[in-house]
């Protein structure tokens, strides 16, 4: 445990000793800066509820922490291929999967990171701004409440929402880490990971409205959980959702420590 603690301290140091790291962190608390402080001096006269800035922050904040989570997982394992250091991992005495799965939990940790950074700067900053009485999540997020659906404050409707987007994220940084195992290309897994992450929310909801069974296996239609709060989700459920990409999840992780245990490096 204390070798693989090494290899996992290791392995972080490699992503925040980046310059690139800080950038994209950065970019995200910015995000919110600048979305909220022109919003305040528009608004003066009128009364807006802090969790309405939250509600667009948050989903604009996502797709940046997906896409930065993709850059990480992506060449976390295809920049040791590129530059040649993977050999130098190899001859020292750690089992291949651990030299994996300290590269993928460093990836996990730095989406929890940025997914924590900004939950917490969201709601901090927009403190200091709007009105931050509790309200209704229907009130701000516009959906009829109605049998199934989500009937909680605002606070607790983003404390799910953030729950069901970090799901989907383990799942696209697996996808990103996997392609960028297999392929050994990092190009290539940010580009279809961050593709996942949009068609998930662009394409999946009309397809998903197909009338067809095999529709609701289909990977990128189930990625997207947050109707299931809303229950705007025909008779599927949060469940079925889960077990979905759970199935998914475990097909690209197992086909990522097959390859990586059986890849010849010696060239």
């Amino acid at each position: 445990m204390h070798n693989f603690s090494k290899l996992l301290l290791n392995e972080n140091m490699k992503i925040y000793l980046r310059t690139r790291t800080w950038i994209m962190t950065g970019l995200l608390l910015a995000l919110v800066v600048f979305m909220t402080v022109p919003v305040y001096f528009m608004s003066k006269d009128s009364a807006i509820s802090m969790w309405t800035l939250v509600k667009y922050e948050s989903a604009v904040g996502y797709l940046l922490i997906a896409m930065f989570t993709s850059v990480v997982a992506a060449g976390s394992v295809a920049e040791e291929f590129t530059s040649g250091t993977i050999k130098l991992l190899l001859i020292r005495p750690w089992m291949r999967w651990k030299i994996l799965l300290s590269k993928y939990i460093s990836v996990v940790l730095f989406a929890l990171l940025q997914v924590v950074l900004l939950y917490a700067f969201t709601i901090a900053f927009n403190f200091l701004f709007f009105d931050h009485t509790n309200v209704t999540a229907a009130e701000i997020h516009g959906f009829f409440v109605d049998d199934g659906q989500f009937e909680g404050s605002a606070a607790v409707y983003n404390m799910k929402y953030y729950l069901m987007r970090f799901i989907a994220l383990l799942v696209t940084s697996m996808i990103a880490f996997m392609l960028s195992t297999v392929f050994r290309s990092g190009g290539l897994a940010i580009g279809l990971s961050i593709f996942l992450v949009f068609s998930s929310i662009s394409i999946g909801p009309f397809i998903g409205l197909m009338n067809y069974k095999w529709v609701d296996y289909l990977f990128f239609v189930q990625l997207d959980l947050v109707p299931y709060l809303t229950g705007n989700v025909g008779d599927r459920t949060l469940g079925f959702a889960i077990s979905v990409l759970a199935v998914y999840y475990a097909l690209f992780a197992a086909l990522t420590w097959f390859v990586f245990s059986k890849r010849d490096v010696g060239a």
